[in-house]
Formats: C-alpha cells, sequence, structure tokens
C-alpha cells in the first residue's frame, strides 16, 4: 500500500511517521515515491513559511497530531505541517537533487522566522503545539542555520517551569509532549521523562487501544517507562 495520499499532505505525513515510529524498513523505491510527492507541496499556497503546503481539500478541515491532539488553529496546523514535512524528509534519507532543493528552501523559510522570533531565549515558538513539532525537526537535525542545541536547551528549561507537579505540563499537551522528548538527546529531556513517568504508568493501567491514536499513546508511554 502506497504511503502517498494524493489528497491529504497530512495523512501521508501519518503513514510515513507510523512506519517509522514502529522501526519498519520503508523500501528505497517507496521512500523515493513518497519523498518526490511531498517535494512537490514545497512553497505551495498556504505553506507556511515556505515551507510544505497542505492540500486544498484538507486546508478546509483540522487536523490531528500523531499522537491524536488537534491542531489549535489553521495557522498552527500549516506550521505543524511544514516542521514535521522538513523531518520526515530528513529521516526519509532521498538524495534526488529535486527533494533536497525542497527542503533546503523550506529550511531557510523557516529559518528566517527564527531568527526573528522574540521567544527564542525559551526555545518556543508560536504555541505549545508547534514548539514540540519544531522540537522534533531539531532533533533530527534540522535548520542547519540555527542553534540547534540552544534552542531545544532553552525549551527543556521552559517545559520544565511548566510542571504541573503530577508527572504533566501546563499549556503543552502530554502525549505530543512525550513524543518530543522521547527524540531528544539532551539529558534535560531525559529529566522532564522521568518526571513523566507516573503519569505514564496511571495511563497504563487504564490505556485501552481504541483507535490508532490510543495505541500510539500506549506504545509511547511503554517505551518511555522501558527507557528509564
Amino acid at each position: 500500500m502506497s504511503l502517498v495520499h494524493p489528497n491529504s499532505l497530512s495523512a501521508t505525513l501519518d503513514a510515513v511517521n507510523e512506519e517509522l515510529f514502529l522501526g519498519r524498513t520503508i523500501p528505497r523505491k517507496e521512500r523515493e515515491q513518497v519523498a518526490l510527492w511531498i517535494a512537490g507541496r514545497q512553497g505551495q499556497p498556504g505553506a507556511y513559511a515556505d515551507m510544505f503546503a497542505p492540500t486544498a481539500e484538507e486546508m478546509r478541515t483540522s487536523i490531528r497530531l500523531f499522537t491524536g491532539e488537534q491542531a489549535a488553529s489553521s495557522s498552527a496546523a500549516r506550521h505543524i505541517l511544514g516542521e514535521e514535512t522538513c523531518r520526515a524528509l530528513i529521516l526519509l534519507k532521498v538524495s534526488q537533487g529535486e527533494v533536497r532543493a525542497a527542503l533546503e528552501r523550506a529550511s531557510e523559510g523557516m529559518a528566517q522566522r527564527l531568527t526573528s522570533s522574540r521567544d527564542a531565549a525559551a526555545g518556543m515558538y508560536c504555541c505549545a503545539r508547534c514548539t514540540v513539532a519544531l522540537w522534533r525537526h531539531l532533533a533530527v537535525g534540522g535548520l542547519p542555520a540555527v542553534e540547534g542545541e540552544k534552542w531545544l536547551a532553552a525549551g527543556m528549561r521552559t517545559l520544565k517551569a511548566h510542571r504541573d507537579d503530577d508527572g504533566r505540563w501546563r499549556r503543552f499537551p502530554f502525549f505530543w509532549t512525550l513524543l518530543g522528548l522521547s527524540e531528544i538527546a539532551a539529558r534535560a529531556a531525559q529529566a522532564e521523562l522521568r518526571y513523566a513517568a507516573g503519569a505514564c504508568e496511571r495511563y497504563l493501567t487504564r490505556a485501552r487501544a481504541s483507535d490508532r491514536f490510543a495505541g500510539r499513546r500506549r506504545t509511547l508511554a511503554e517505551r518511555v517507562l522501558a527507557g528509564l
């Protein structure tokens, strides 16, 4: 089954991220097919910061993040899709010139936004959902024109300040944040995962894999606990 969903960038990304999350090997031809399709969305109408645009059809609907949360707004959805698309292209490791060029243009567009951001010192960008998408992009080596490690270090300090003393964080969606933290190598990220361990344990005592999002959340919580 093809990973490409011609009417939806978000569905295509979800399919790619599912394979990556489960550690499945994506055959080279399939990686090339999906990377080329994704690259064709770069700079199209609706693209945030010259990154990758949702299709006209999905511009009229809300999108859900990989862990099931809704994007907070249309602007946030377009930004998150852009960050997630850049991240996916990095991990797909397709070398075609048009794919590399699309990623470079998208990275330049977002880097310009970050350079002028007033929230750089806090490691934040826009809302908490958008910020975690940025962290996921930076964690795989994206946006080489910005100092990604500094952004992530600042973000971890901000996240710690938002602890609610019950294993979660104010403002930051729990599972989406947990997913981002699980991909950041920094010691501070590991400290936040340890802080979240109790909340993960409580979730697992009542979780039921009723849909793909619940299944992902359960797998994620189990992985976090296994890695501590």
